[in-house]
């Protein structure tokens, strides 16, 4: 299920200018930097996510937006990934990550040190190439 917010236009570097624990700031950099890899594309900001590209999703519910089809948030305590279990074939690939927690729609690690950084990069080519709306 895809959050509710939209893209705004404020400066992904400030927000990871922001982030005052130096690991967390050193992975969410590393994150931009695999994720703009993969993508094509520079990051934008959706609310506190930083994200890439654009799709729009409606739901039976009648509940409708648009959201990015990668991205992440920095918080106090853990990265959240967005996008990365939405492809059937994302699960078989969480097994072998490493260490790390999933909740409805994101992937939750502490640090980037926990994961295996190939599997994660498949991860994210695989939600990129994931058709989605």
């Amino acid at each position: 299920m895809a959050p509710s917010m939209q893209r705004t236009d404020a400066d992904p570097n400030a927000y990871l200018d922001a982030i005052e624990h130096p690991v967390r700031q050193r992975d969410a950099r590393a994150l931009v930097a695999l994720m703009s890899d993969v993508a094509g594309e520079p990051p934008a900001m959706w609310g506190q996510i930083v994200g890439w590209g654009s799709y729009h999703y409606d739901y039976a519910s009648g509940h409708s937006g648009d959201f990015c089809p990668i991205g992440f948030a920095a918080g106090k305590q853990r990265l959240s990934l967005y996008g990365l279990r939405d492809a059937p074939e994302s699960e078989k690939l969480l097994e072998r990550l490493g260490k790390h927690t999933t909740g409805v729609g994101c992937v939750y690690v502490n640090k980037l040190d926990d994961v295996d950084l190939d599997v994660l990069r498949q991860l994210i080519e695989l939600a990129w190439a994931h058709p989605r709306g």
